[in-house]
């Protein structure tokens, strides 16, 4: 019996060890502080699907990127650095040669300002490698005031960033790296 109950007890806490590194929930912050909601990022096969809950946001679309470090510095976000890119690809996703990894589709803010959607960041992961969103210190989901146009270099023409969210591999990080230009080459980028 006591090594049943050992056995579950060891199930148990690997399960939970596996879960914390393919599921993330994060906050979703506004250019004054005030959480407007959640994002719960979750590993898949063939990406990471976002469940995104917030609130605040004008009526109707609005662009939602991937941003390269997990820097949420109001009012502007512009801590947040360029759009996620790791293969030095050019925006959007009507691009014939992007998109750039963070780069999603545009989500849609109903009648009072809510959106309650769910998107894939195709490719990417939560767990180890080139394409993962936890690499180095993490990423940032960003909300933009308009739509983006999947095309206009380099971020979509979507206009301000309004609300962000850190993604980190623990609560409390604080990330040291510095944003790129999005105007480099890849090859002039960090290399991987």
């Amino acid at each position: 019996m006591l090594r049943l109950l050992f056995t579950i007890g060891l199930l148990f806490l690997f399960g939970c060890q596996a879960n914390s590194e393919t599921t993330r929930e994060i906050e979703m912050y506004n250019g004054v502080g005030d959480m407007v909601g959640t994002a719960t990022l979750t590993e898949h096969p063939d990406g990471v699907e976002i469940k995104l809950k917030v609130e605040g946001l004008s009526p109707g679309f609005h662009g939602i990127h991937i941003h390269e470090l997990p820097k949420c510095e109001g009012p502007d976000f512009k801590s947040a650095g360029n759009h996620l890119n790791p293969d030095g690809k050019e925006h959007g996703l009507l691009h014939p040669k992007g998109p750039h990894l963070g780069d999603l589709p545009n989500i849609e803010a109903d009648g009072s300002g809510q959106v309650d959607v769910e998107l894939m960041v195709a490719e990417a992961t939560l767990l180890e490698g080139k394409k993962s969103l936890l690499r180095d210190e993490g990423t940032s989901l960003i909300i933009t005031e308009g739509q983006d146009d999947g095309m206009s270099q380099p971020s979509g023409n979507s206009g301000a960033r309004l609300i962000c969210g850190e993604i980190k591999r623990k609560a409390g990080d604080k990330s040291t790296e510095s944003p790129t230009d999005p105007t480099e080459s890849d090859r002039e980028q960090k290399e991987e």
